[in-house]
């Protein structure tokens, strides 16, 4: 059963096969087909050609004159516009040529960013298609990319705020990668692993750093002849460590998607079967199911957990092949995970779930297409033993379409269900949907849960096409169509909003798909039909049935939606939101049915529509909106048939109306009146050739109706003439009928069964145009000039003063010419004139391009558009002179100037959302399986038409011309006017203006700033607030106060923070306090770091001289001479010059604002926040600004000082001098030689990096002589190739320098931090307390003084001393966190420092230190850790050695009391976390200090000491080759604790905590020791569940005995430490994945079960981690009979009462254990279970807690199984039912 049956055999060619180079000189790469469909297509060649040529003729010179901006970025957008249009038509030889400039481009090193991020996107999309370049067409480096990345993405000064990068630049750079990934070379990942591998320390940050690259740059779509050059040199190593790391660190998630990709792309060449199990359990325990009663999660595991669309992408690669293994475990999964999606769980594990199935029937289908549908490409073919088989998909289907079916009805909505079942049913429908019918049928039939009707229905609206197209292995199908839709029509109900949209949309898709023809008459014909196709003709008789059916129900919900008497007394305008909703439905499935109806249905239909409106008369607003709509859907569909019935009704009803001339004055008109105008208003809206036969008639009613009093009467009327234009001069489709040519033939020759649900045929499509004829367009023309001149004619004497007009009679000539322009904006060329030079320098063309759209202009006819603009403009001068306040001629003005600039016949905001629309029916119907665009023909002709549209719509890059400067500055005024409400409409539509011309933003800041200038008097505040707003722009489209260009900003920015001054700022009002906050926010937020260097490197420049000279096609046009080339250099420099003077003056200009006197706080702030944005990492701040900065680090306003201290630290790193490096070769330095493969971990070769008290260098010779390593990671893994380190002192920059021998810049800042009063009172400001209680350690200020420090070295340590030697000995929080933040910096300063200034350092530090740590408080002490954690990082241990031993000294001395003791070790944890594996040593020292401790009596000790021991052994790995550590070791220390621990594991009652918290005098006995141990240990596996790489190690899956006998019983509520501590324990290492040889370890303590287990258990049991089997059952039962011991009579007070006695506790083990099975299934009843229940129901009477335990599981069995205890009662005899309703129900059950 080969699937090749299952698809339509054989593909049609495309048209005219595969294009022969013909006249045009080149075949293109790819085209978008549905320009081909257009009615001009044939034009579009010579267009394309054209632009083409224009583009890479101009993109090559604008490269080679050194021109990026505005030439190069106007050409590339050109190229990204083509792309658009046209897809990827372009040669192969001109494609690889665009992307290797683009290449080139987007890596120069100092472009701008936003630059960078332009020519990122295009690059982006040229590489998109990557089938279309193979590797041998294009190679492209990688270094270039990583520079990139290492630039922005791990940028080393963006946190000082010297790089400003927008939020996308990640996503960008990421997709940048993956799109060049394929062309790198050969070589290139054995220098990636070379370059990333001696980053992976598992300890340190780099790791993820390290794996995030290799998983974005590794190729894995290497050819297999070169696999021995990819993948397998990192494979084994990288998946070992996958496979050894236990507890989700973050970058296990990446590597999972390294994988996921791998597999993809290597299907059938990796042997992924030895870890599939790995692979499952970890997806398994990634989903974080809670499994367990106290649900315990490490935090890390929700915030690290693979990201489902990888872990499905990786699933589907590793299926098919010869070993089924994975579908065996992926059935194993879904058994497990299934009875999570019964609706009544509900979760934040859900979305989860829900995500998984919705991605991986969609992932197999792509799989499928790939293997068996798709063209083959350059891209590594799947061999076929590895294709997936037909009975492999079988598998799939049948594991997964149980969850399927019970997800539909979720509690989160049933849309991840049907995109499933849509998948599933391509590739099976026989299995998916009959179960799904199943519960539709009932569901349509149920009246109390609408619920199961709309999520039913949406999964049905899933596997219609499926359903409706039949096909060889689901032929009965079809048959159920007609049953479902006749049975959803209850569900158009006016009282269900739901419902009724569901419903809709369940018919239309069914319609859309199926010719509702009656066939029954071919029975008679013909009988060479299938038994199924006799069964549907026969149903198709209904088809007339349903329609007049489904019209009835229509209108019966438009009238109740009639509400006359409410809508009539309050004037709503607007329909509500939901009633617009449900009217776009009706009319959209209304139109949907007609279309696909047979001539004869139509008919009838059309008979009955016309009767329905004309017998009742409609209110306009709603009803009448409803049934207007249906109208027009009737008249589209067969428009000669419809006309003559409706026009002729309308016309003279219409003209009877208006016989009378008192009418025309009426305010109030005739209801009649109106519902016709309505009508014929909405039926005019069809093919314009069919209306000429009427237009007369149509003509004569404008005249009587144009010019009537009534708003609403002369609105319609308009809305007539708007509809005529249109109808008659725009291109559109006339008909979207499933079948070409309709349905209009006799079934002799036509039988429409054969075309249910078949696909449109993109080749014959055979779309019916409507192009405008002659007569058409001259009929518009006569109605322009009838109406529209008079109107223009009447304007302009108005405008003129000539004239006086009411302001009703302005309005309503208004909204004539507006309906007329948006009715023929098609036919008006657009707006003529000069256009406004001068703006922008350029050595390119930077003209327009013009796409020819369907209509040639008649140039001989005046322009109306001109003649609007000049009229309007008149006006409106008038307007605001005289009667500002009329503002709904106003409003009207404004949106006729915005479609005079722009409106060429179809509205931007209108086509996005069709195309929104359109790819979400798309989505829903499409079939992924077969490709090759088989979508319904509807669609494609929308979506050909959608092109034609975006042709229209394409206007960017248009000419800036005078006309459209008057037009623009028009909206300026109107946007800054006197009423709030005209001033919004105007900035919309000036926004929009904005954007579409070239650089006309240039010419329009100076006027919008003239409105903030302080020396102005007469400014209006409103006018005031209107130019804010026009700087601050909407949230699409520019934003003028922070356009990314030096010429802008050092307009806007000063002007802004001066506008304080203006007499028309006020603070007083909230509005314009929040204009201001708004713009400081959105600079803040926006602006990237502009650029000063806009050269181009001599690589660009050669291939651009290639694209330039490159033919076919080409324009003539000579070759740039040398004599341009050198102009073009010249300007360049020049350019950048501009730009170095533009960024001085800004800063100097914004200097001179802020400090202007008199201005607002505000403003000053305002003013700050923008200097500090222009600090830069390749210039150094201009000296007034630093000195600016510097003395405001005391100013009064703490908003102040923070900015200034960010300024200057970041100031200090521009200072900083550069210190020189050597290379070194570390082997030497060890005598050990280079490791022949890979060893991780401490060898001897990295001996030398450790730190060891022996040979410390103590001396100034030791130190000089000393190789110092500052990264921690270095030579963990394996030595980076080039290691670098810094050389020795003479050769680094001098220090002690006096103040003569700095910079100026250096003096500013020496000459305040020398002066003590300067320091005092920052040191004052630094002391303060910020916000009460929630101050931390500020790593600004830490930079700041590790700047002063590492700048100056020891220069200002006189002055500093005295006060830091203060602030030790004051306790406050703010003054300890303060001297914490100077002594990290002066640590981390000192890197540089000669050994005399290091000694002297420390020497000042120790006692300092001393007296810090021992007056250390709750507040303070995490700012101690951060403090010496700060000083460690990223420092040689051997540098610190003062530290480390000041910090053991003796950490838990217990001067001070206990809690000083946990502060002390918190404090040495954080440094020596730090450290990691360079300091076994000094780990070695202080386990041996710490082990005798380990009975501490205090909680906080005892946390402390947990976490410090989970430090200890962090480095204590088992990772793939790594060598043994010589830090401390787990397995080592655990035997020392079992052996203390002896006394506890011998008794055999419970443990109980009765140690009170005090340190008892004298010897206490073993046990109590025993349990103080216990505590602390506890507390270490609780904090190392959380923190290190693997779980529990053998040894200490020996201590499980002890914490099962802690584990409370289940009704011991009291709160304990102890037993609360060991649930913990349990829970984290039930989490923790075990390996497998550790298994039976585990079922061996599992004998002594208690509560936490049991439920453990139960999670392992669902998860097949273990099979139910009868030697577990009888265990257990073994264990329920244990006999009882009478019960004695206890003395009330004795002790024994709360511990229970051994035989109990095993009995109860016993009773839960049988319990953890009964929970283990809760949603159905295997065969063991109803015996397993009755023995359980025995144990009801046992003491407590056994009853409690027992009661409990009966009523969680009885909740989970009771939904479908029908089936369920099938497998219990009558006896057990009888004993169970007994239990359920009885009275002990309540008890």
């Amino acid at each position: 059963m080969e699937l090749a049956e299952r698809a339509r055999v054989g593909e049609p060619p495309e048209p005219g096969g595969r294009p022969e180079p013909g006249p045009r000189g080149f075949v293109p790469q790819k085209e978008i087909v549905y320009n081909k469909l257009l009615p001009y297509a044939e034009r579009l060649d010579a267009e394309s050609d054209l632009q083409l040529a224009q583009i890479k003729c101009n993109l090559g010179r604008a490269v080679q004159l050194q021109e990026l901006w505005p030439g190069g970025l106007f050409w590339t957008r050109k190229l990204s516009t083509y792309i658009r249009l046209y897809g990827r038509k372009f040669s192969k030889e001109d494609h690889v040529l665009f992307i290797k400039l683009l290449y080139e481009l987007v890596s120069i090193p100092k472009l701008e960013i936003s630059m960078m991020q332009g020519f990122a996107r295009l690059l982006i999309n040229l590489l998109k298609k990557k089938e279309l370049l193979s590797r041998d067409d294009l190679e492209l480096p990688w270094r270039p990319l990583y520079d990139m990345v290492e630039r922005i993405l791990y940028s080393k000064t963006e946190h000082l705020g010297l790089n400003w990068f927008p939020n996308s630049v990640e996503n960008i750079l990421k997709t940048l990668v993956k799109s060049c990934r394929p062309y790198f070379p050969a070589d290139a990942t054995a220098e990636m692993l070379e370059e990333w591998r001696p980053l992976m320390c598992p300890f340190d940050v780099t790791m993820q750093k390290a794996i995030t690259y290799f998983e974005i740059f590794l190729p894995t779509s290497l050819p297999p002849e070169l696999h021995h050059k990819g993948f397998k040199l990192w494979f084994d190593e990288l998946i070992g460590l996958w496979v050894s790391v236990q507890n989700l660190p973050q970058w296990e998630g990446q590597l999972v998607n390294l994988f996921a990709r791998l597999a993809t792309d290597n299907i059938g060449y990796i042997d992924w079967d030895p870890y599939v199990p790995k692979i499952f359990t970890r997806i398994l325990r990634s989903l974080n199911l809670p499994v367990g009663s106290s649900q315990v999660l490490v935090p890390r595991f929700l915030t690290n957990a693979y990201d489902i669309g990888h872990a499905v992408i990786w699933i589907t690669a590793m299926m098919g092949g010869p070993s089924k293994l994975v579908q065996k475990h992926l059935a194993g999964l879904f058994n497990s995970i299934t009875s999570f999606y019964h609706p009544s769980n509900n979760g934040r594990w859900l979305n989860k779930l829900m995500k998984l199935l919705q991605r991986l029937p969609n992932s197999i289908v792509r799989r499928l297409h790939r293997e068996r549908y798709k063209k083959p490409s350059w891209l590594t073919p799947v061999p076929d033993s590895h294709k997936l088989t037909d009975q492999d998909v079988t598998d799939f289907v049948q594991c997964i379409i149980q969850p399927v079916l019970l997800a539909m009805f979720s509690k989160t909505g049933s849309l991840e269900a049907a995109q499933a079942l849509q998948n599933l049913a391509l590739m099976r429908p026989e299995l998916v949907i009959p179960p799904v019918l199943e519960r539709t049928y009932p569901a349509l039939e149920t009246l109390t849960e609408p619920h199961q009707l709309t999520a039913t229905l949406s999964c049905v609206i899933g596997v219609a096409r499926s359903l409706v197209s039949g096909g060889r292995w689901f032929p009965e199908g079809p048959t159920h169509m007609l049953p479902l839709l006749m049975r959803a029509l209850p569900g158009v109900d006016p009282n269900d909003f739901s419902k009724c949209m569901i419903t809709f949309q369940f018919i239309a898709t069914f319609s859309t798909l199926v010719p509702l023809v009656d066939c029954s008459s071919v029975l008679q014909e013909r009988n060479d039909l299938t038994e199924v196709e006799r069964e549907l003709c026969s149903a198709t008789a209904e088809f007339e049935d349903f329609v007049l059916q489904f019209m009835d129900r229509c209108f019966g919900l438009i009238e109740s939606s009639t509400l006359e008497q409410t809508r009539e007394e309050t004037e709503t305008e607007k329909m509500t939101h939901l009633e617009s909703l449900v009217e776009l439905g009706l009319s959209s499935t209304f139109s949907t049915i007609l279309t696909q109806c047979s001539k004869e249905i139509f008919m009838v239909a059309l008979q009955k529509v016309f009767n329905f409106s004309t017998s009742h008369i409609f209110e306009t607003r709603v009803a009448g909106r409803m049934v207007a709509d249906m109208c027009r859907a009737a008249v589209k569909c067969c428009p000669e048939e419809s006309l003559k019935l409706f026009v002729p009704h309308c016309c003279s009803v219409i003209t009877q109306l208006t016989m009378n001339d008192d009418v025309l004055n009426d305010e109030e008109l005739d209801k009649e009146l109106l519902w016709n105008l309505q009508l014929l208003s909405e039926i005019t809206r069809v093919d314009g050739r069919k209306l000429l036969l009427y237009r007369e008639q149509l003509v004569k009613i404008l005249q009587r109706t144009l010019h009537l009093a009534c708003k609403q009467g002369y609105t319609l009327s308009c809305n007539l003439l708007h509809h005529l234009l249109r109808s008659t001069t725009l291109i559109y489709p006339t008909e979207y009928c499933s079948v070409p040519g309709g349905f209009d033939k006799p079934p002799s020759e036509y039988f429409p069964i054969k075309d249910w649900g078949k696909p449109g045929d993109l080749w014959n499509l055979g779309i019916q145009w409507h192009v405008p004829s002659l007569e058409e367009v001259s009929f518009a023309f006569y109605l322009l000039d009838s109406f529209l001149q008079p109107e223009l004619i009447k304007l302009q004497h108005c405008g003129d003063g000539k004239l006086e007009m009411s302001r009703d009679d302005i309005l309503q000539s208004l909204t004539i010419v507006h309906n007329c322009l948006i009715g023929s904006g098609n036919l008006l060329p657009p707006l003529k004139g000069e256009p406004v030079t001068n703006l922008v320098p350029s050595m390119v063309s930077l003209e327009e391009t013009k796409l020819y759209t369907g209509l040639e202009y008649d140039l001989s006819r005046e322009n109306h558009r001109e003649a609007i603009a000049a009229v309007i403009r008149k006006l409106l001068n008038h307007i605001l002179d005289n009667s500002e306040d009329d503002t709904k001629s106003l409003f009207l003005i404004i949106k006729i100037i915005g479609d005079l600039l722009q409106f060429q016949g179809s509205h931007k905001h209108e086509f996005d959302s069709r195309w929104k629309s359109f790819n979400l029916v798309k989505k829903s119907m499409e079939n992924r399986l077969h490709g090759k665009k088989q979508h319904i023909r509807a669609l494609l002709i929308d979506r050909v038409m959608l092109q034609h549209e975006l042709r229209t719509l394409t206007v960017e890059g248009c000419e800036y011309k005078k006309i459209h400067q008057d037009m623009i500055r028009d909206l300026l005024r109107l946007s800054t006017s006197s009423y709030s409400q005209v001033r919004n409409k105007a900035q919309q539509t000036f926004f929009a203006a904005l954007g579409a011309y070239n650089f006309c933003c240039r010419d329009i800041i100076p006027l919008v700033l003239e409105f903030l200038r302080p020396d102005r008097q007469d400014v209006t505040q409103q006018q005031f607030k209107g130019a804010l707003y026009c700087l601050l722009g909407n949230h699409s489209g520019v934003c003028l106060a922070n356009l990314h260009d030096w010429d802008c900003i050092v307009q806007t920015w000063p002007a802004i923070v001066s506008s304080g001054l203006s007499q028309a700022m006020s603070l007083e009002k909230p509005s314009i306090v929040r204009l201001f906050d708004d713009l400081a926010e959105k600079i803040h937020r926006q602006y990237e770091t502009i650029g000063l260097d806009f050269t181009i490197p001599k690589s660009c420049v050669e291939i651009a001289e290639l694209l330039q000279q490159s033919k076919n096609p080409s324009i003539n046009q000579i070759l740039l001479s040398p004599e341009k080339i050198k102009e073009g250099i010249k300007r360049q420099q020049e350019k950048n010059a501009d730009a170095l003077r533009n960024y001085e003056n800004l800063v100097d200009t914004l200097l001179d604002g802020v400090e202007q006197r008199n201005l607002p706080w505000k403003f000053e702030h305002i003013g700050i926040g923008l200097l500090s944005l222009l600090l830069r990492d390749d210039r150094v701040l201009p000296l007034r600004a630093i000195r600016f900065f510097v003395e405001n680090l005391n100013h009064d306003a703490i908003v102040v000082r923070k900015m200034a201290i960010s300024a200057v630290a970041g100031i200090l790193k521009q200072l900083k001098r550069t210190h020189k490096k050597l290379t070194i070769n570390p082997c030497e330095i060890s005598g050990y030689p280079k490791p022949t493969q890979i060893i991780a971990g401490d060898r001897p070769d990295n001996h030398w990096l450790h730190y060891d008290s022996k040979t410390l260098p103590r001396t100034k010779k030791e130190w000089e002589s000393s190789c110092f390593v500052e990264k921690t990671h270095w030579g963990y893994y394996t030595w980076p190739k080039n290691m670098v380190v810094y050389a020795g002192v003479e050769e680094q920059p001098k220090l002690g320098r006096s103040r003569e021998d700095m910079t100026e810049a250096e003096q500013i800042i020496f000459d305040h931090f020398s002066d003590p009063k300067f320091v005092e009172q920052l040191i004052t400001f630094l002391s303060l307390e910020d916000r009460k209680g929630k101050d931390k350690f500020n790593p600004r200020r830490f930079c700041l003084f590790k700047g002063i420090f590492r700048n100056f070295d020891d220069a200002f340590l006189p002055v500093l001393k005295p006060h830091l030697e203060r602030l030790v000995a004051d306790s406050h929080e703010s003054t300890q966190r303060c001297v914490a933040e100077i002594i990290a910096g002066l640590i981390r300063g000192s890197k540089h420092w000669t050994f005399e200034k290091v000694e002297k350092l420390w020497e000042l530090l120790c006692p300092l230190l001393r007296t810090a740590l021992s007056n250390i408080t709750v507040e303070t002490y995490n700012d101690w850790g951060a403090c010496i954690a700060t000083s460690c990082e990223s420092r040689d241990p051997r540098k610190l050695h003062w530290l480390f031993e000041l910090l053991l000294e003796s950490p838990l001395s217990g001067e001070g009391g206990s809690f000083v003791d946990a502060c002390r070790l918190y404090v040495l944890q954080g440094g020596l976390a730090q450290q990691e594996w360079r300091v076994p040593e000094l780990l070695h020292r202080l386990l041996k200090y710490l082990e005798p401790k380990l009975t501490q009596v205090y909680k906080n000790v005892r946390e402390r000491i947990g976490s410090v021991l989970t430090y200890i052994f962090m480095i204590d790995v088992s990772l793939p080759n790594t060598a043994p550590t010589t830090s401390p070791h787990v397995p080592e220390f655990t035997a020392r604790i079992l052996e203390k621990l002896k006394p506890l594991m011998d008794v055999d009652e419970e443990i109980q905590n009765h140690v009170m918290e005090e340190n008892g005098i004298g010897e206490e006995d073993e046990r109590t020791q025993g349990i103080k141990l216990l505590k602390t240990i506890l507390k270490w596996l609780m904090a190392s569940a959380g923190r290190s790489f693997s779980t529990a190690v053998t040894e200490q899956l020996q201590l499980l005995p002890l914490f099962f006998k802690i584990a409370p019983v289940e009704n011991d509520n009291s709160y304990d430490e102890l037993k609360r501590d060991a649930k913990l324990c349990l829970s984290l290492m039930s989490q923790g994945l075990l390996y497998p040889h550790q298994v039976p370890l585990v079922l061996q303590v599992l004998k002594q079960v208690r509560e936490m287990a049991a439920t453990t258990l139960s999670g392992l049991l669902q998860c097949n981690f273990l099979t139910m089997d009868s030697p577990m059952q009888i265990h257990f039962e073994q264990l329920c009979k244990t006999k009882l011991p009478k019960k004695r009579k206890r003395d009330p007070g004795s002790v024994g009462d709360t511990i229970p006695s051994a035989e109990l506790v095993k009995r109860h083990a016993g009773v839960l254990g049988l319990g953890a099975c009964v929970l283990s299934s809760p949603y159905d009843v295997p065969t063991w279970m109803p015996q397993l229940l009755m023995n359980l129901s025995a144990h009801l009477n046992d003491p407590q807690p056994i009853e409690m335990t027992v009661k409990k599981t009966l009523s969680n069995f009885r909740r989970t199984h009771h939904d479908n205890w029908q089936e369920h009662k099938q497998q219990f005899t009558d006896d057990q039912l009888l004993v169970l309703t007994d239990l359920l129900v009885s009275p002990c059950y309540y008890a």
